[in-house]
């Protein structure tokens, strides 16, 4: 199958697509759906897919690390790279994926509201992301992140197929 049959503008009416917000999760058991997140920024969109388990899932994290607003991440771990990628992966390994056949995408990570790089937030939250995943043995499959653009990441929740389109108007996928 080619991946523009995965293409979200052009899903049938009978899939479902879920918005997942800053700060927010969704994850699915396979059926005709989609998760997508909008404007990641110096935000970081998350996926997982475990083909042999059918669950997928994002986060939409905006931040690196819980620890500058504990209450925060206690009422909102989606939040932060640390506690929202913890949530994203206990809440798929509870609907029975494995570590072992977790494939993980990313992309954001821009430069869009800090463009002299005092802040470097989107730098932050990826070497966040990429220190935690090492630590616990986890692989990014593709990515797509840095840059000066915003995105909207789609997980095709079947065939774990990523589709990111820029905010000046391309679409590629992962």
């Amino acid at each position: 199958m080619k991946h523009t049959e995965y293409a979200l503008a052009e899903s049938s009416p009978s899939e479902r697509v879920h918005t997942v917000g800053i700060g927010e999760m969704k994850i699915v058991s396979w059926e005709d759906s989609w998760i997508v997140t909008h404007a990641l920024g110096s935000c970081l969109g998350i996926t997982i897919h475990d083909p042999v388990a059918k669950v997928s899932g994002m986060v939409h994290v905006m931040l690196p690390l819980s620890r500058i607003d504990p209450l925060k991440a206690r009422r909102k771990p989606g939040v932060f790279v640390d506690t929202g990628v913890s949530m994203l992966f206990s809440e798929a390994y509870r609907m029975g994926a494995r570590k072992d056949r977790i494939i993980l995408k990313v992309a954001g990570g821009s430069k869009i509201l800090d463009r002299n790089g005092r802040f470097e937030i989107g730098r932050r939250n990826y070497s966040a992301l990429r220190k935690l995943l090492w630590k616990n043995g986890i692989l990014i499959e593709a990515k797509d992140v840095g840059g000066a653009l915003s995105r909207t990441m789609a997980l095709h929740a079947e065939s774990g197929v990523v589709e990111v389109r820029s905010s000046n108007g391309k679409k590629w996928f992962l």
